[in-house]
């Protein structure tokens, strides 16, 4: 029975990359995929883009309206369906990739944020850690040394904690850093800060 897998990890912890080298591994060995990206995510249009520069075309963006199963073929099913930024799936199309994992017996992987930048679970996120199979955090490191868990959000260089949960990278004066617990409440002003970033 195929599996639903969810790959999360703070920002920069190379989900993207590892996607883009499950897609390419399948496609080594004469399997074929099809890979989805939620619309909402507009870095990279239509392309799933790795911080290192790698990136590919996606097969399918996804409106929060769109189902999953109509751009399957019953006649010729994929080897595997990869989902980038799955954070920003909804409960429905989560639901639906869990479906066609035990009715239509395909492995399904996403890869996703767990939690935005005000450490809110992202609906996506919340539903494929309720429904995964197979749950793996991928991990990177804060500048402090310790393990980032937290996404922050910056405006000009500073560190903000109010604003929309959805606000893509890139595409304005907004940027994101990968943090550990300690250091975002540091910087939020929850804890004291003892000499770190």
């Amino acid at each position: 029975m195929a599996k639903l897998y969810f790959r999360y990890g703070a920002m920069n912890c190379g989900k993207t990359t590892l996607l883009l080298q499950v897609a390419h591994n399948y496609e080594e060995r004469d399997q074929w995929i099809i890979l989805f990206k939620p619309l909402i995510d507009t870095k990279g249009g239509d392309n799933v883009e790795s911080r290192l520069g790698a990136k590919r075309k996606v097969d399918h963006l996804l409106s929060k309206e769109d189902k999953i199963t109509p751009y399957l073929d019953p006649n010729d099913l994929p080897s595997a369906i990869i989902v980038d930024e799955a954070q920003f799936l909804t409960k429905a199309q989560v639901d639906e990739l869990f479906v066609i994992t035990k009715e239509l017996d395909i492995p399904v992987l996403t890869y996703g944020l767990r939690n935005d930048f005000l450490l809110n679970t992202f609906e996506g996120a919340s539903r494929l850690l309720a429904l995964a199979d197979d749950i793996e955090e991928l991990k990177t490191i804060c500048r402090c040394g310790k393990k980032a868990t937290q996404n922050m959000r910056f405006l000009d260089g500073k560190p903000v904690f109010e604003g929309d949960s959805v606000l893509i990278d890139g595409t304005s004066k907004i940027t994101y850093e990968s943090v550990c617990g300690k250091c975002y409440l540091e910087k939020s002003g929850k804890i004291k800060a003892r000499g770190r970033i």
